[in-house]
Parts: C-alpha cells; structure tokens; sequence
C-alpha cells in the first residue's frame, strides 16, 4: 500500500492506494468517529462491493443508500433522496457518509455531507480510475443543472480516501480509457517526464498491469494533492486541473448528460485545448502530434461530435463556471508539462479550433 497526504491543516487527510484495501477494517473504521454510518452507492457498484464494506461497518449499524446509475442522476431531485433516505433512518450529525462509486456518487454524496445538518463528515471510496486519480481526491463536490455542469455545489473535504486498485477488474473497458484521460492531463499541465512515462506505458496501463496502474494512480494523486494544497479553492494553481474540461463540459451539455463519458469528453477537450495552443504559438505541430497519439492510444476520442455546432461550443463554454465577466477562461499549454489560464486569445482562433477539431 502506498500512502499519500493532503496537507491542509486541520482538513488534512489521507489517501491510501492498494490492492485488497476494502478487506482492511481498520483504515476505514478509525475515520468513523460517531456509531452511524450511511453507504451511498449505484445499483451497478452495490452487487460487487457493497456486501465487502458493510461487512467492516456492521459495528456502525450502517445504512445503504442506493441510486440509479448514470451521469443523468447527478443533480437536485436525487441528491433529496439522500436527504429522505437519512431523515427517515433519523441519521445525526454525528452519521458518516461514505462514497461507494465513481465520479457521479462521490461528488454527490459529498455535497449531500456538506449539507445534512450542515455538515457531516464523509469518506471517499472510489471505485473507477476517473475517481481514483481525480474526482475523490481534493474536496469538489456538486451535482449538475440543465443549463451546466457542476454549477452547483461545495467545496468540502473528505476524512480520508480509500483506493483499492482491484476494484478496476470489474470496471468497463470504456470506463477505464475515461479515467486515462484524467492520468494524461497531470503529464500535460504539470510533469512533462509523467507524460513520456504514459508514451511508454500506455498498453500496460489497459492491460491492467497491476505495478504500472498503481504508479499512474500515485502520480497522478501525488499531483492533485500538492495542487490542492496550494490552492484549495481554486483562485490559481488548481484551475490549471481544468485542462480540457470547458470545452469538455461543453460537449456533455450539448449531447446530454451520460452520452458522452466525463473522461472522453476531457480528453477531447484537451487536444482542442492543444490545438489552441499551437495556433497561439505556444506549441509545435509535433507537440500536438504526441498529445493526440497518447489519446488515440487510450482509446479516446480527439474530436467534439459534428452535432455540436461551433456557435454552440461557444454558447455552452460562456456559461461554464470558469468564465469571468462574459469573457471564457481556458487552460492551455504553453510546453508539455507547462500550463496556463487564460482569456487573452483571440476569437478566430478559437473559431478555428471549434470548427476544425470536429468529426
């Protein structure tokens, strides 16, 4: 097991990555401070390992909250049915929350803890690489709008995350490659030899070769946990994390929550960032050639859909929560491991991108 710490302060916690993690009682049950917990997970996680963590909370009289599994129930009509489901076991503020899933439960059910009786601890125990690598790791919770994603919510910590590397056994293919874009983006913005290192690894990392999942996983924690530390709430450093994701945001809006996975819509997002950049003199036809290549070899998609007019990408990304003033913000790169926030490029270039870098 491998172990990590995000440092900031009194919120601080740890992050333990390792196979077999979910047989072990005693790194879930020391963050378990009150006698009551609560479970939330999705009825596709629940059969392979809900069983595993209420076997090691049966001293906590726990209760399992299940959701419908999906993207599309991330928002306020199912957050309230966490809300019913705790009044209704008449849960306290003293009841621990505990993410079971990917993404989509994590940032709900730690947005749900930021709100019970305004505020009750939570841990993460995520279950997709997406998660691993990056969602549970740094406090962001929320749920989405039908006008953007992830315009509503809280920033608010964890007590501890729990990565069990044999939990991606069991996940989709699909699923996986969504969860590499995230691993590729910590190469771009902030570790260019990271990058080299996924080049060379990449097959190994689909293959599920269990030495090179476990490094990607700590490297790319590693890096969000020393982003977050500087900058919690992201007014610098961390929104450098959003490589990708408002043009990303972007194309889940436009093609409805679930059709596109986070992650393949990331990934797009980062090679038209990318293009971008190379329009703007930041990058050289052969950097943008690498980029594209490792995503193609994630098996990832590298073009927004043709449904999806430009004007339309354009609409979307002005109402993405990094926008300023009416003016987009974007992260793009200035070298490969180098990142920036801007909003000084100009509306022809980013025409040009938006109406070049589609199917």
């Amino acid at each position: 097991m491998k172990t990590l710490n995000l440092d900031l302060g009194l919120r601080s916690y740890p992050i333990h990555i390792g196979a077999g993690i979910l047989q072990n009682s005693e790194l879930l049950t020391a963050h378990i401070k009150g006698s009551r917990v609560a479970v939330v997970t999705n009825d596709t996680i629940a059969p392979l390992y809900l069983d595993a963590v209420l076997r090691l909370l049966n001293k906590h009289n726990p209760l399992s909250i299940i959701l419908p599994d999906g993207e599309k129930y991330k928002n306020l009509e199912y957050l309230n049915h966490i809300f019913s489901d705790l009044l209704g076991a008449r849960c306290d503020r003293q009841t621990t929350l505990i993410a079971l899933g990917g993404g989509v439960i994590g940032d709900m059910t730690g947005f749900a803890a930021a709100c019970y009786m305004r505020g009750v601890p939570f841990i993460q125990i995520p279950t997709t690489l997406l998660a691993q690598v990056d969602s549970s790791v740094g406090g962001k919770t929320g749920v989405n709008h039908p006008l953007g994603k992830n315009m509503i919510g809280a920033f608010y910590q964890p007590q501890c995350v729990l990565i069990d590397t044999n939990t991606l056994k069991t996940l989709p293919d699909r699923e996986l490659s969504a969860g590499i874009a995230e691993v590729v983006k910590y190469g771009l913005i902030r570790d260019s030899d990271f990058f080299a290192w996924l080049e060379t690894n990449m097959e190994g990392l689909l293959a599920r070769d269990s030495s090179i999942v476990t490094e990607a996983i700590y490297q790319s924690c590693k890096h969000k946990a020393e982003v977050v530390a500087e900058d919690e709430r992201e007014t610098g450093a961390r929104a450098l994390l959003n490589l990708g994701h408002t043009f990303g945001h972007a194309i889940e809006t436009g093609m409805g929550y679930g059709v596109w996975l986070h992650g393949e819509a990331v990934a797009t997002g980062m090679v038209m960032a990318a293009d971008l950049s190379r329009r703007m003199g930041f990058l050289s036809d052969n950097d943008c050639w690498r980029i594209e290549t490792l995503i193609k070899k994630a098996r990832l998609p590298v073009r927004a859909p043709k449904k999806l007019s430009g004007m339309q990408m354009r609409e979307l990304m002005s109402v993405d929560k990094k926008a300023t003033a009416g003016k987009i913000n974007l992260v793009l790169l200035e070298a490969l491991g180098k990142a920036v926030v801007t909003s000084k490029f100009s509306d022809a270039d980013l025409s040009a991108t938006l109406e070049a870098m589609r199917e």
